[in-house]
């Protein structure tokens, strides 16, 4: 049985690991926006029945996001430009 630790610190994220929002499992992305408001995203993972991205502030990652402890993903992230400039 995999337990569910709230994330508390973010710069403990990482790709690797797999994070519950909303009862949805995803997999976090990257940051962006300023150190006053940072801004984090996060993708479902296949099989999920969320398809889009999720874009959480500071307040709502330390209160709605769980690290998934015992799972972890696998899949690279591979961005829409990479993948169509390694086409030509």
């Amino acid at each position: 049985m995999n337990n569910l630790n709230i994330v508390y610190d973010s710069t403990l994220l990482t790709n690797s690991k797999v994070y519950q929002i909303d009862r949805t499992l995803y997999q976090y992305l990257y940051k962006t926006g300023t150190i006053q408001h940072p801004k984090y995203h996060f993708r479902p993972l296949a099989g999920q029945r969320k398809k889009v991205d999720l874009l959480l502030n500071y307040k709502a990652l330390t209160t709605r996001c769980y690290e998934v402890s015992g799972m972890s993903n696998n899949a690279s992230v591979i961005s829409l430009e990479s993948l169509q400039l390694s086409i030509f």
